[in-house]
């Protein structure tokens, strides 16, 4: 192996997942403290239409990611299976064709949703006395999207190849960068909502050019070569690889997000204090997830080598780690916001309606933790075998189906109001959970 590679087919189990997933979790903290500096300093500065301006103009962001999300994805799984099975002379022409693909797909999706940013906010339900807000938010963040999808393509290549701590150390600079921007644009030049976006963009961006600078630098030590010839021409037969693994899961990443928002549209048009809480639910379940993400993204990579090198009985004691370390959590977490939910939604804000919304949501944020608990290991097992009908499953019912069906369910049919909506999104993340879980007892992960 090369030096900055590692190889998961041999070796303590519990000792390298947690080696492996430690940066990978700190790099989640930090990508969540771009949004929840964001939300702390707007909502002390402009109040619960700030709040609400962030949250709707996150959650479009967010949305935009699924193709990056999916493609990354699909790339690391393959490079991980690629390298498992020693087929290191194929890696810089895949690495290379990966990120043409990306970057183009990127700027066409970045075009079309800054035409229509209006459209969008509009269907979003977003109150009227924080559109404006929500508006400049979008239109920077979108502007800037395309330094995200490198970043992730990036971040997902060095993954696959085992490297987690060198994303780590990038993010962190931009993190500090995020919050010195922050208090300049949104306390001292008062540019509001658009200060805090532009301070998260210029912040990604330098992440970004940081990544690709090393990568280049360090393609040796990483274990590839690649030439000007990978980005530009294309091999068919890995881009069939990508596009294969990475379309069922851009799909999933897509019809969760857009299940999401629908489900906030919904949410938003019950007023600007339930439209506020709900960017700070959003915040407190990324937290809840952070491990958790962290451990699907690392187990995937444990996975693919594993399976690509045929240690079928590795992959099995990497799940079982994940689900104890991922329950222990999620029972911690919700320890804390049921002894102490007033001083956690502080943080936040002092607006009493705010915090009274969030009293009510108490129960619902155990819900998501312990979903969130349980779609670790089973997504670490659907991504990193490559299974793309399982991928398919998860997002028809986990990003469609049963989150805006349970949502319009308890939502409407049972008049449960905006409290429904959020326990209809809750119960749709333990989808993947029984899909896995099939996955597993049928033993197809092993093709």
């Amino acid at each position: 192996m090369a030096n900055f590679t590692q190889d998961f087919t041999q070796g303590n189990v519990p000792r390298q997942l947690i080696t492996f997933a430690l940066p990978l979790y700190l790099s989640n903290i930090l990508q969540i403290i771009y949004n929840v500096v964001d939300m702390i300093i707007v909502g002390q500065t402009l109040g619960k239409v700030g709040l609400s301006a962030v949250a709707i103009g996150g959650d479009v962001t967010a949305f935009l990611t699924f193709f990056s999300m999916g493609f990354s994805g699909a790339g690391q799984v393959i490079i991980a299976q690629l390298l498992g099975a020693q087929k290191t002379q194929e890696l810089g022409r895949f690495i290379g064709n990966m990120m043409s693909f990306l970057f183009t797909g990127g700027i066409i999706l970045s075009v079309a949703c800054l035409i229509l940013r209006e459209n969008i906010l509009d269907l979003l339900n977003t109150p009227p006395e924080s559109f404006g807000e929500a508006l400049s938010y979008a239109t920077v963040t979108i502007s800037g999207i395309i330094f995200i999808y490198g970043y992730n393509a990036i971040s997902s290549i060095m993954r696959g190849l085992g490297d987690s701590k060198h994303p780590f150390i990038f993010i962190s600079v931009a993190a500090i960068l995020n919050v010195v921007l922050d208090i300049c644009f949104v306390i001292y030049l008062e540019m509001g909502a658009m200060g805090a976006a532009l301070a998260t963009v210029i912040s990604q961006g330098t992440s970004f050019i940081s990544c690709i600078i090393f990568l280049y630098k360090h393609r040796a030590e990483l274990g590839f070569e690649i030439s000007r010839a990978d980005f530009f021409t294309p091999d068919f037969e890995l881009l069939k690889k990508l596009i294969s693994l990475g379309v069922p899961m851009a799909i999933k990443s897509a019809s969760i997000h857009f299940s999401k928002i629908f489900v906030s549209s919904w949410i938003n048009s019950y007023g600007v204090a339930v439209s506020a809480f709900a960017g700070i639910g959003n915040k407190i379940n990324s937290i809840a997830m952070l491990m958790s993400n962290a451990l699907t993204m690392a187990g995937a990579s444990m996975v693919g080598q594993n399976i690509g090198a045929k240690k079928f009985e590795r992959v099995t004691k990497i799940l079982q780690v994940i689900f104890a370390i991922t329950l222990t959590i999620a029972a911690l977490m919700s320890a804390a916001i049921w002894f102490f939910p007033t001083q956690i939604f502080s943080i936040f804000t002092d607006d009493t309606n705010v915090i009274a919304v969030g009293m009510e949501y108490l129960p619902l944020a155990i819900l998501f933790f312990f979903g969130s608990a349980v779609r670790s290991p089973m997504n670490a097992l659907i991504n990193g075998s490559g299974n793309y009908v399982s991928n398919f499953l998860t997002a028809l019912f986990d990003g469609i189906i049963l989150r805006i069906g349970l949502a319009l369910l308890f939502g409407l049919e049972l008049e449960m109001n905006y409290l429904g909506f959020w326990l209809g999104d809750a119960l749709a993340g333990f989808t993947p959970l029984v899909i896995g879980t099939a996955l597993y007892f049928s033993g197809k992960w092993r093709q």
